[in-house]
């Protein structure tokens, strides 16, 4: 099978986890990494043996036999290297949130159109099989018409040390707000949501938003970065879907392996990304194998829909003026 050269921009811990994740596909090559950081560009060569690494994305982008970007960077620092990537004729992922202001997701939408490439958004959930699964039971009719959609997504209280540099609706309710677009099928109308803010920070701690869908589906979702890091739980997560036939649920705090030792408990999370032995397993592989194929194939991307991502920072940027104002906000 002919091989897909792969570039990625961003090596932090999750441009790490692409980097792993690809290399385990047999069809994909990864060819060249950048990253500002010097260390970290020869952490790819010693470490994976990655054969061109660069400071900068724009020397990584003249690169003509690369066929797919992942974009990797901080939240705010996306639109340039997809830009970059797009005018040079190179498909594209772009992580979670694609943009944290909504004319940059235009931007880039217009971009891929004027340059004939796809670009999609890393919402990984979509290729998780529980969530996967609530979506074929909703397309088959199996829960009949959907009422309500409930999800939480909480972490440990010592991440909002690091992530309150992005709003909390960017950073992670953005992944429930990508689902519940998807399972309602229609596009939000209003908004209002209530957060708890800490001190000289203008990300919520906490943060629940109620949305209302065209079709009539109501979604409450809650995020928050509350749970002590002594209780050794990674992820916990939970997910109900209501239809006038039955109800889909889930929770994740019980999902993963957990380690009850003299360290007291840790939890491992298998479904996102987790090296098992000589190979990786999770979402992210699925999600980027999918991807890969369809650049590969000259296929565009259907799972992945980048006019959804844009909804959800149109209906993020509601939820964060709704949160501070203390007001319902319309669509």
């Amino acid at each position: 099978m002919e091989r897909l050269k792969v570039g990625i921009v961003g090596l932090g811990s999750w441009g790490l986890s692409h980097l792993e994740a690809y290399r385990d596909l047999p069809f994909v090559e990864v060819v060249a990494v950048s990253d500002i950081r010097p260390e970290r560009r020869q952490l790819a060569q010693e470490r994976y043996g990655i054969p061109h690494a660069f400071e900068d994305a724009e020397s990584m982008m003249k690169m003509p036999d690369i066929g797919l970007v992942s974009v990797v960077t901080f939240e705010q620092q996306h639109l340039e290297p997809v830009l970059l990537a797009l005018s040079a004729g190179k498909n594209v992922l772009v992580e979670k949130p694609v943009a944290t202001r909504l004319e940059e997701t235009r931007a880039m939408q217009e971009a891929a159109r004027k340059y004939g490439k796809f670009v999609v958004p890393g919402h990984l959930l979509r290729f998780e099989p529980k969530y996967a699964e609530i979506r074929r039971m909703i397309a088959e009719g199996e829960l009949g018409p959907v009422a309500s959609i409930y999800m939480k997504r909480s972490r440990e209280s010592s991440l909002f040390r690091t992530y309150r540099r992005t709003h909390t609706v960017h950073e992670l309710m953005i992944h429930d707000l990508d689902q519940a677009i998807w399972y309602a099928g229609s596009r939000v109308k209003r908004v209002y949501a209530t957060g708890r803010f800490p001190k000289n920070t203008e990300s919520p701690d906490v943060l629940w938003a109620q949305l209302t869908f065209e079709n009539g589906i109501i979604a409450v979702l809650h995020a928050n970065w509350m749970t002590p890091d002594e209780a050794g739980i990674a992820i916990n997560d939970c997910t109900e879907v209501i239809g006038e036939k039955g109800i889909a649920h889930f929770d994740t705090h019980a999902a993963g392996v957990q380690l009850w030792g003299t360290g007291g408990r840790r939890t491992s999370d298998l479904s996102v990304h987790h090296n098992l032995g000589n190979r990786v397993i999770g979402a992210l592989k699925e999600e980027l194998s999918y991807v890969s194929l369809c650049a590969l194939t000259g296929t565009t991307p259907d799972v992945l829909s980048f006019d959804d991502a844009v909804h959800g920072l149109e209906v993020a940027e509601a939820i964060v003026i709704s949160a501070k104002e203390g007001r319902v906000v319309d669509l």
